[in-house]
């Protein structure tokens, strides 16, 4: 594969992976707001599977495009923004895997909710989760910034 394609590839995936985890947590907070057990329900179903066909997929092949990037181009893994960038992607996914978990506990808590409230349990696994997605959110924003400006 050719470098330019490789690197629509690596910007497209990256466009999806920040997307989708952006998008998806819109909806979910909306959802969660309205303290309506079905909407919450129908969209945390529709969150998780989101999370399986986008993020997944992207997750996977960001690091493989980056590394085939890095070795195309020649780049040194000891420049500070490529250095900077892999740690704040391992961070991100860091918060990414027990999210994973937390949105299918979240999704099946509502679906299994019989009364008009959602229950205790479905509010400390929001939180957990709201909270995990700040780390990441902010280190995919530094990610675009340290691929755009290539800081030294």
């Amino acid at each position: 594969m050719d470098y330019v394609t490789l690197k629509w590839l690596h910007i497209m995936s990256a466009t999806f992976l920040f997307g989708t985890g952006v998008g998806s947590a819109f909806y979910l907070v909306g959802a969660t707001l309205t303290r309506n057990v079905r909407t919450v329900a129908a969209t945390a179903r529709m969150v998780v599977i989101a999370d399986w066909i986008f993020t997944a997929s992207t997750a996977i092949l960001q690091p493989l495009t980056g590394y085939a990037l890095v070795k195309m181009a020649g780049f040194s893994w000891s420049v500070p923004w490529l250095k900077w960038s892999v740690v704040l992607y391992a961070i991100a996914i860091a918060c990414w895997l027990p999210v994973v978990w937390l949105q299918k506990r979240m999704r099946d808590v509502a679906l299994e909710c019989t009364g008009p409230q959602l229950p205790r349990a479905y509010w400390r696994l929001f939180w957990w989760w709201f909270g995990l997605g700040f780390p990441a959110l902010f280190s995919f924003l530094a990610i675009f910034y340290l691929m755009v400006a290539k800081v030294s």
